[in-house]
């Protein structure tokens, strides 16, 4: 560690301490404005923040300026553009000003837009959101922004979860009113994403074509020993882990990332990095950002990470445990139950809203998580399975039950007694950790574990507030004529019944992996949405459209192009990953197996001329050359089934035809190049194997 910790942190970022410093107190009152009543930032304004901001980039040595920005393709996009101007005679000056500062012009057709952009409708602009700090890294100011189209439509993922944000704010507001909190004038959601991330070794990595080109493995067999010891989890870290670890917490503290926790993972060289919560748009950049200073800090160390969410078969894959919560400006938390939740009508309500929001809108939680990757990773005992429930613990259920049955609640005991004297006694939590939950009450957050680890968290956060403000706008209506009435509370406690009635089918507090849940769930009429392509036309349906039309997050178009990109992207992938399969096939593991055939049988003829028997060489020669033809066999077919797809037309039908008939060909091919591998000494296996990649770091 180059330095303590307070000293390092954020300073790289033009946070608040540094705007009240540089900024003149008139400039830095209407940024504030600005942020806390969503006021339009002006001009003059913007020109004196452009030039303080200019100024501390160069003391930090930065040259460039890019509006950084979190278009439709799952990452990031930056343009770099220096502050040099021509000055007098000849000179060379720099220069920043706040138009520079507030919009860019990037090319909005080379961006996935589902059909709103064309290449001769090409203008797409960047606009500041000042609501995220910039900063300084590899010599350039990046600027955070939002990307929208020259007609307006939204093109990035950011934009959504402003609005989205917004829209719960206002709700939300208006609901604590109704609860005689006139205090507070916003309420923000909130985020912690626990990110999970696999480490191998770079010369490993770079051996492996089907790694390089899709972040994942297509082939591999099991290694002796998986992860059925439980001996990686919090494990000791090993020295180079250790060390890439320490880096990238300094790196992210830089950065100001609250980097807070960090451990081995379940599976063989995974881990975890998580930090502590902040605001949901400030956490979905900074996450964004983790995710790629934990991948060029890792290469500092001859190590590559991995983000995919299976990079590797029979082992745990990663996920991106997202923390959602909601704050208000006064600090209260509104998922806190308090001491005695059965009293705290706020608290319950709000949690009515959520329970009632997750069941009506459980194919929009859903396709928040969805991807190709993600796809490999739920349901598999490592992850929730495709089926949106909640889980609360005993005591919530309880106290949901006692109002359901018009009954008396008696708080239970909050302390854990160990019973060893010298051990204390502590405060024992409201719930259990319920890990195969998708979404799980965790004390004062909801934990949504089905997002992906390589995933952008601004989609599930925008979709999950704007259906809390759906549900809190209705429940407003509802209270809103009793509003300072005797009558309120008992209106209250009637909506709440009828909300638990209604919708407890969709609170489960049981092992989400086990197979009697996904029957239970079919009783109960719960939606199941195996993949990416049976959840994704969901997007569309009409009562998902007319919530994000209320609330202005997404207009029809803007909502048909993100399912049309989210289908192609789907079947990109399928595509990328089945022909990759194919050359690896071709130019690696067949003619390394086929060569060995033609040892094994020189062997044998050697030793029938000496009049030796060859029984292990015969039999591992007939097994291989048997695994072989239908290993052929399979490359051909993968081949004409990939040609067919890309011939299908319509975003869902293509997706459908990969889903079905190209995965299902990629499967068969890699468990029979599994099995070879199986067979084939290690010294003729042309690729790393995976007890080489998981266990040599």
């Amino acid at each position: 560690m180059t330095a303590n910790i307070p000293d390092i942190f954020a300073s790289n970022v033009f946070n608040e301490e540094v705007m009240k410093a540089r900024l003149p107190k008139n400039v830095y009152k209407n940024y504030k404005r600005t942020i806390q009543q969503r006021e339009p930032l002006d001009m003059t304004t913007a020109d004196f923040i452009a030039n303080a901001i200019k100024d501390w980039a160069i003391e930090k040595g930065a040259t460039h300026y890019t509006h950084w920005f979190q278009p439709m393709t799952g990452s990031t996009a930056e343009k770099h553009d220096s502050f040099i101007s021509v000055g007098a005679n000849g000179t060379a000056i720099m220069e920043f000003s706040g138009k520079a500062l507030v919009k860019g012009e990037p090319d909005a057709s080379s961006f996935p837009s589902g059909g709103l952009r064309r290449t001769d409708s090409a203008r797409g602009y960047t606009a500041w959101d000042p609501t995220s700090y910039c900063f300084v890294k590899e010599g350039s100011l990046y600027i955070p922004t939002v990307f929208v189209s020259y007609t307006g439509e939204i093109l990035d993922k950011k934009t959504p979860l402003l609005r989205s944000m917004d829209a719960l704010s206002t709700t939300a507001v208006r609901f604590l009113k109704l609860f005689g909190n006139e205090r507070v004038t916003r309420v923000t959601s909130t985020v912690g994403a626990e990110q999970e991330y696999f480490l191998i070794d770079k010369a490993m990595f770079d051996q492996r074509e089907d790694l390089i080109l899709t972040g994942r493995t297509l082939f591999g067999a099991k290694p002796p020993k998986g992860q059925e010891l439980d001996d990686q989890y919090f494990a000791n870290l090993k020295p180079r882990i250790a060390a890439y670890m320490a880096e990238l917490d300094e790196e992210l503290w830089k950065l100001g990332i609250y980097s807070k926790t960090k451990h081995n993972e379940v599976a063989p060289a995974q881990h975890e990095m998580a930090p502590i919560f902040t605001t949901s748009n400030l956490g979905t950049d900074q996450n964004e950002l983790a995710m790629e200073v934990m991948e060029k800090v890792a290469l500092r160390h001859g190590l590559v990470c991995l983000l995919h969410e299976k990079p590797f078969e029979g082992v745990n894959g990663s996920g991106k445990h997202n923390n959602w919560s909601m704050s208000t400006d006064d600090g209260q938390n509104l998922l806190d139950p308090g001491d005695t939740p059965m009293e705290n009508l706020q608290f319950l309500t709000i949690l009515c809203a959520l329970i009632k929001g997750v069941d009506e809108y459980a194919d929009l939680m859903r396709l928040s998580a969805a991807s190709a990757g993600n796809d490999h990773r739920l349901g598999a005992d490592e992850a929730p399975p495709a089926i949106i429930s909640m889980f609360l613990g005993e005591e919530l259920e309880a106290v949901l039950k006692a109002i359901e049955n018009d009954e008396a609640y008696k708080t239970q005991s909050s302390t854990f007694e160990i019973g060893v004297n010298a051990l204390p006694s502590f405060p024992k939590d409201s719930t259990d950790r319920n890990r195969t939950s998708p979404f799980a009450f965790t004390g004062n957050r909801f934990e949504f574990r089905m997002v992906g680890s390589s995933d952008n968290i601004a989609c599930p956060n925008a979709l999950l507030n704007t259906i809390v403000a759906e549900e809190l706008s209705q429940f407003i209506e509802r209270l809103e004529p009793f509003k300072g009435s005797n009558g309120f509370e008992n209106e209250v406690k009637k909506l709440l019944k009828e909300v638990i009635k209604e919708h407890s089918r969709i609170i489960f507090n049981g092992d989400g992996y086990s197979a009697e849940w996904i029957k239970e769930a079919e009783k109960r009429g719960l939606p199941n949405y195996p993949s990416t392509v049976d959840c994704m036309p969901h997007y569309t349906d009409e009562k998902n459209l007319r919530i994000f039309r209320k609330f202005g997050i997404y207009n029809r178009n803007e909502l048909t192009a993100r399912t049309e990109i989210h289908l192609e992207k789907y079947s990109k992938t399928i595509r990328i990953e089945a022909r990759t399969m194919v050359e690896m096939a071709r130019k690696q593991l067949l003619p390394a197996t086929l060569d060995y055939i033609s040892k094994l049988c020189a062997s044998i003829a050697n030793k029938s001329q000496i009049g030796f028997t060859s029984r292990t060489e015969t039999s591992m020669a007939e097994k291989l050359n048997e695994l072989a033809d239908k290993f052929y066999d399979s490359i051909q077919r993968l081949e004409e089934r990939v040609n067919k797809a890309c011939l299908v037309e319509g975003a869902r039908q293509q997706a459908e035809f990969f889903h079905d008939y190209v995965l299902a060909e990629m499967d068969i091919m890699r468990e029979i190049a599994d099995e070879i591998e199986l067979i084939m000494p290690r010294t003729e296996w042309p690729i790393p194997t995976y007890s080489e990649m998981i266990y040599n770091v």
